[in-house]
């Protein structure tokens, strides 16, 4: 796949242009104006579901559009392997794309590429949920609607007769995985937390929540972190400090800071993370990221929680690489990180 360029200009807030006062800006990504009125540049095309991946066989899985909530908007891509592959139910993923909870969709070429590439080669069933994008709909919105489609996973499982029987049939519901990147691995969290709360717990049941798959996940804090204060990114990175600290002005609560527990789950301590009720985690970690010593960090705090973790360095390679495709080594490391997380899904 051909590498996907994020330049980002330094000066992110505060700029006037053409007589319209722009609040907040990330250059190619986002432009929210004083009025409220937002814009997102087509920096990466959106794709129909019917696309075939270039990166493997057009008959390895097959992709679909389903809605979840017509009402809301809520909708999802669904990836199924092909049938060549399986003779028995598959687990089911249920996945977050990234791109700090500002921009990004499960229509996005670099995620239908990736995911495509994924349900294959790791032989599962994908559910790639489309939320909601702040500054529009602020956080919790995303982990809202997260929630709600395992709940509609779990009403439509359980009408056999169902417009979704087509590719629920090959999913194992005892089997589930929640998984994202960026600040998709962050819903998937919180996600699960809430999974976890006695309150919530019945409303998804009979699923059956195995791991969860944290790639990269996009968290923050007030105190800053060696790798952040340190890390000098190329142009072509996906996240820099100053796009961080934007990106979490346009998505946490109005008045929130960055110690809020959105934002960092570790700020008053690791009580919360007994919250989550999985006993597997894997999480992803790239050398290179700004986020390298917070992820770090988060996955001994979940250790220490006592959660069994795996913990995976690529090495050579920054945030986002394995959709981006900006390092020399995307290619191989992506291909390493499905080979971990098939056997992480299948250990």
């Amino acid at each position: 796949m051909a590498t996907i360029s994020l330049r980002h200009n330094p000066q992110v807030n505060n700029t006037n242009q053409q007589r319209e006062i722009i609040t907040e800006e990330i250059q190619g990504l986002i432009r929210v104006h004083r009025d409220g009125r937002v814009e997102r540049p087509p920096i990466v095309p959106t794709v129909s579901c019917t696309v075939a991946s270039s990166s493997s066989s057009s008959s390895s899985s097959s992709a679909k559009d389903v809605i979840i909530n017509k009402e809301t908007n809520l909708w999802a891509r669904v990836y199924v392997p092909s049938m060549s592959y399986h003779t028995k139910p598959l687990p089911l993923l249920v996945y977050f794309h990234g791109g700090g909870f500002c921009v990004g969709s499960a229509a996005w070429s670099c995620y239908h590429e990736f995911l495509t590439n994924l349900a294959s080669k790791a032989n599962c069933v994908i559910l790639s949920v489309d939320y909601h994008l702040a500054p529009e709909n602020r956080l919790p919105v995303a982990y809202d609607d997260g929630f709600n489609a395992l709940k509609w996973v779990k009403r439509e499982a359980m009408n056999i007769s169902g417009a979704q029987k087509w590719w629920l049939t090959h999913c194992d519901m005892s089997s589930v995985f929640l998984a994202g990147d960026s600040a998709g691995a962050n819903i998937a969290y919180n996600v699960a937390t809430r999974m976890g709360s006695s309150s919530s717990s019945n409303a998804t049941t009979p699923l059956s929540l195995k791991g969860v798959i944290l790639i990269q996940p996009f968290f923050g804090g007030e105190e800053r972190t060696s790798s952040e204060k340190h890390f000098l990114q190329p142009p072509t990175s996906a996240l820099t400090l100053s796009v961080s600290d934007t990106y979490w002005r346009l998505a946490l609560p109005l008045g929130a800071t960055r110690d809020h527990p959105y934002c960092n789950p570790l700020a008053h301590g690791t009580v919360k993370l007994r919250d989550l009720r999985v006993s597997s985690i894997m999480v992803c970690v790239s050398e290179m990221d700004i986020l390298k010593d917070r992820n770090l960090e988060f996955s001994k705090a979940l250790a220490k929680a006592g959660k069994r973790v795996e913990t995976v360095v690529f090495k050579g390679v920054g945030h986002a690489f394995q959709v981006l495709h900006n390092y020399q080594l995307s290619h191989s490391r992506t291909q390493e990180m499905i080979t971990h997380i098939r056997n992480f899904v299948y250990q």
